[in-house]
Formats: structure tokens, sequence, C-alpha cells
């Protein structure tokens, strides 16, 4: 029967041997994709928008330093969201 890890999380399951559950691997796989498109999108897409603009706008460099400062910033900010989410289910499973 799995039971949960403290060293691992609050959602990861063990066995009773104390080695991961395909369930915790799922987790794990899913929790690093989730972060690997919140940062790879804003940043990508912002550097590529601003590339584009400066093409078709003859504004060299700025709309590219643009879209890589803007991009940034969402990325971070889209990773911010998902620790709070973490700690916020974190909290409710403790109850």
């Amino acid at each position: 029967m799995p039971e949960k890890s403290e060293k691992h999380g609050a959602h990861a399951p063990m066995t009773e041997a104390g080695t991961p559950t395909t369930q915790s691997a799922i987790l794990v796989f899913g929790t690093i994709a989730d972060t690997t498109w919140r940062l790879f999108v804003p940043s990508v897409g912002g550097t590529l928008l601003g590339v584009w603009g400066d093409n078709s706008f003859h504004t060299k460099p700025w709309l590219t330093l643009t879209g890589i400062v803007l991009g940034c910033a969402l990325a971070v900010l889209l990773v911010r969201q998902q620790l709070t989410s973490v700690k916020t289910d974190k909290g409710t499973d403790q109850r």
C-alpha cells in the first residue's frame, strides 16, 4: 500500500520499500513540463515578436530588447504563480 513521504513532499506517494511510485514519477514529470512551458513560451515568444517588430518597423534593436524584457518578466510571474499554487495545494493537503 503506497504511503506519502515527507522527504518528497505531500504529493509523492512511495511504496513500503521507499521507492517512488509511477504516480509520483508522473507528478514530477508534469511539474517539470508545467515549469518549462511557463519559462519557454513567454521568453521565446517575446523575443520572436520583438525581432518581427524590429524587421517590420526598422527599429533595431529596441523592440527585440523590449520583447526579451517583457517575456522574461512574464515568465517570472507565471513561475511565481505556479509556486504559489503548489504552496496552497500543499497547505490544504496537510489539514
